[in-house]
């Protein structure tokens, strides 16, 4: 007997009593009915099934009884596929329609067990679960620790005042209050003893829609103002009425009668005309704590300075501050410019600068103990407006404003003048001639700093809308929506039109869909005669017309549609925004500027 036909009967082949269960997807020994054969070898180690070995090795008989040659179904004449030399002179397999590969080396198994996964698996199956583990750690402590820092934030409800949420899709106003409450150990030498908190610091701080520009306006404490009624939420619930007052100092409008930062937003919007969406408050230790977080911040001073009152005693050039040191820096006063709060906030300002820098910086952003620090000392310094009171809206606006490049936030003040009614000059009022500029730059997105401007193609299109014949007042029909003026301000306009300048065909519809930031003046082709001559009217700028469609007035007929923005002054006020922002003083964040 030759090496094919060792350990068989009947010269039955092995190869063909290894069959697929298409049921289980495993090979199983099938037996003849002859009864049982001996010495029927099992798969070798790394072998395939003995259902897919060779077929035309010498000396078999593919004529013997109970050989099943071909799988069902099989042309016998077919060519043979699937060629391999298996040695020397050895003709190579041909495998069986329909069958499986051949599966993967490995130890012996007896039937239908399941073969072993290999070592390289084992590993990989480790690796991967390890890593899913840590992944599930990693997220569960980052959600943990996120909801550590949101029990650290403390909020105040300013109900109307402010915005109920933040948006990543628009400008954005931010008032920054820093009170002169002595909280903490340490801050007995800074403030007024026994002060509820007034407004000491205040910072409007404008983002663009754009993000490629911020303005950071400072507000002197001592700016003669008057602060509006303001409702204030009390712990209960309850609202609380608290009457305004004439002629008194703008940083009255925090603490004093129990007012808080939601009155300070009414004051602002009151002395500037600018809507403030959000606000932040910290007091001396907020100071102390975030300098230290960020490994201190960078000054410098153009002479020495030893200060009696505030305890600052630095020589002249550039000094690293934190903690102490950097309160006393900004709580300076007697010892830079003409000892009065204006040089003081321009001080402040450039300290401010050199904080956001140094929070920019890769130094903080890649170090994970400076930002751990940095939230941890943030979170528990500041309060701010239930409006963005959770610490992802609070990392939302932290990203947008990380968005605005240092060289374009610029730091000014509003434009004042010594208060004429005083003999001894210690407060200030707006200055009449020079403050209102500023503030419609503001409100009309406006940079103070040379940034990317509008496409000449786009400005060019803009200025297009208004040139071309205009339409008789009387030929003009128009719908008004109030989107976000003043109450009343539809109905007001409607009557200007009708009464002073011969619209006769318009109607005021009451409220827009939705605010808009500015007045707006929608028309079909058809009616851009018309659209012309109602912005010669109000003193519309190109950017206000929108040229699209029209709609149907409640006679059914065809009429352009005006929606007074935020923007709108009253009716009879030029609308026309500014395109450029007043030469003001100012300095921008990018740059150190040594205090004198």
């Amino acid at each position: 007997m030759d090496a094919q036909g060792r350990g068989r009967a009947d010269n039955i082949d092995p190869a063909d009593q290894w069959v697929l269960n298409p049921s289980t997807g495993e090979y199983e020994l099938r037996l003849p009915p002859s009864g049982a054969q001996s010495g029927v070898p099992r798969p070798r180690r790394g072998a395939p099934p003995a259902a897919a070995r060779t077929r035309s090795a010498p000396g078999r008989d593919r004529a013997a009884t109970g050989r099943d040659r071909e799988a069902p179904g099989r042309d016998r004449d077919a060519p043979r596929r699937d060629r391999e030399p298996s040695g020397p002179d050895v003709p190579g397999p041909r495998r069986r329609r329909a069958e499986s590969p051949e599966p993967p080396a490995g130890r012996r198994r007896g039937r239908n067990q399941k073969p072993k996964k290999s070592k390289t698996k084992k590993i990989l199956l480790w690796t991967g679960g390890t890593m899913a583990l840590v992944l599930v750690a990693a997220t569960g402590a980052a959600y943990a620790y996120l909801k550590h820092l949101e029990g650290n934030v403390t909020t105040t409800d300013v109900g109307s005042s402010g915005k109920s949420g933040f948006s990543k899709d628009e400008a954005f106003n931010l008032l920054i209050i820093g009170t002169d409450k002595r909280t903490g150990a340490g801050n007995s030498g800074y403030g007024d003893k026994g002060s509820v908190g007034h407004a000491d610091t205040n910072i409007l701080l404008h983002v663009s829609k754009d993000r490629t520009n911020a303005t950071a306006l400072s507000i002197p404490r001592d700016l003669i103002v008057n602060i509006p009624e303001c409702r204030t939420k009390q712990p209960d619930g309850t609202e609380k009425i608290i009457p305004g007052t004439d002629n008194v100092r703008f940083n009255t409008s925090l603490g004093q009668d129990d007012r808080n930062p939601g009155c300070t937003m009414d004051t602002v919007k009151a002395v500037t005309g600018i809507t403030v969406d959000h606000f932040m408050m910290a007091d001396f230790n907020a100071v102390k704590t975030l300098t230290t977080a960020v490994g201190g911040v960078e000054v410098c001073l153009a002479k020495n300075v030893d200060d009696a009152n505030s305890h600052l005693k630095l020589s002249a050039g550039k000094h690293v501050v934190e903690g102490e040191q950097a309160l006393a820096f900004v709580r300076t006063r007697h010892s830079f410019g003409n000892a009065g709060d204006l040089d003081r906030i321009k001080v402040q300002q450039q300290f401010i600068g050199s904080l956001v820098r140094k929070m920019s910086s890769s130094d903080t952003l890649t170090s994970p103990t400076k930002l751990i620090k940095l939230a941890e000392a943030a979170t528990k310094a500041l309060t701010v407006d239930t409006g963005i009171g959770s610490v992802s809206t609070l990392k939302d606006m932290a990203l947008e404003l990380k968005k605005v490049p240092p060289k374009n936030i610029t730091f000014t003040t509003v434009p004042v003048i010594d208060n004429p009614a005083e003999k001894v000059h210690a407060t200030v009022v707006v200055n009449p001639t020079t403050a209102q500029p500023v503030f419609d730059a503001i409100k009309n997105d406006v940079s103070f700093t040379a940034v990317k401007q509008k496409a000449k193609k786009e400005k060019a299109a803009e200025a297009a809308r208004l040139k071309g014949s205009r339409s008789a007042a009387s030929d003009v029909r128009i719908d008004i929506y109030n989107g976000g003026a003043e109450a009343g301000s539809a109905q007001e306009t409607l009557n200007w039109l009708q009464n002073d300048e011969g619209v006769l065909k318009s109607s005021q519809l009451g409220n827009a869909d939705a605010p808009l930031s500015k007045t707006t003046l929608e028309y079909a082709p058809d009616q851009a005669d018309q659209a012309r001559k109602l912005a010669d009217l109000m003193g519309l700028s190109g950017s206000a017309l929108k040229p699209g469609k029209s709609e149907k007035n409640s006679q059914g007929l065809p009429a352009i549609v005006l929606t007074l923005g935020k923007d709108f002054k009253g009716a009879g006020v030029p609308l026309t925004a500014p395109t450029k922002a007043p030469d003001v003083e100012k300095s921008t964040a990018d740059k150190t500027v040594c205090a004198k």
